[in-house]
Formats: structure tokens, C-alpha cells, sequence
């Protein structure tokens, strides 16, 4: 299946990242533990980048992370939304813990 191409352009500091799915875990006993039951993850795909955040006198500040990069983010971080049927977040580039 192709990839869709999204119309969605991030403003500022802002990046739209797609949720990576964690493998199935399996208990020491063998029960598989369904997705309802666990925590979304903390892990992403950078899908798309704002442009990077103003400083107070006007220069840009350009993004350390760019499409592609796979990156750890916090717990509580960005918003949710849907686009096709699809999953994002959006966040700020400061909820971003680290580039794996």
C-alpha cells in the first residue's frame, strides 16, 4: 500500500508524530496482555515539522529533530488527533525527550 501524503503543516516549533506500535507481550505464563490493556507509547515517527520557533527579535530558531527521525517523548505529551482514520500527535518540539 502507498504511503498517504498528508496536507498537514506544523506551525512554530511544532511537530506531528506518528505513534510506533509496540510488539505483543506475552506474561511468563503465556497470556498475550491485549493493547487495551497497556499504555500507549512513548515512541514515534516524526511525520512533519514546523519551520522552527521566533526568538524575541525576530531570527529563527531551526528544529533539532526532522521528518524521519524516530524519537522518544513523554508520557503526557502533545495532542491527539485523527486524519484518515490515522493517529498523530501533535507537540511541541520541547515534549521531545530524545532521537533514538
Amino acid at each position: 500500500m502507498a504511503a498517504k501524503k498528508l496536507n498537514i503543516k506544523p506551525l512554530s516549533n511544532r511537530v506531528l508524530v506518528k505513534r510506533l506500535e509496540e510488539e505483543l507481550q506475552t506474561t511468563a505464563g503465556g497470556i498475550i496482555v491485549p493493547d487495551s490493556a497497556k499504555e500507549k507509547p512513548q515512541r514515534g515517527k516524526i511525520v512533519a515539522t514546523g519551520p522552527g520557533r521566533m526568538t524575541d527579535d525576530g531570527k529563527r530558531i531551526d528544529m533539532d529533530v526532522k521528518k524521519g527521525d524516530e524519537v522518544l517523548f513523554g508520557k503526557w505529551s502533545g495532542s491527539e488527533i485523527t486524519v484518515d482514520g490515522e493517529e498523530y500527535l501533535f507537540m511541541k518540539d520541547d515534549d521531545i525527550l530524545a532521537i533514538l
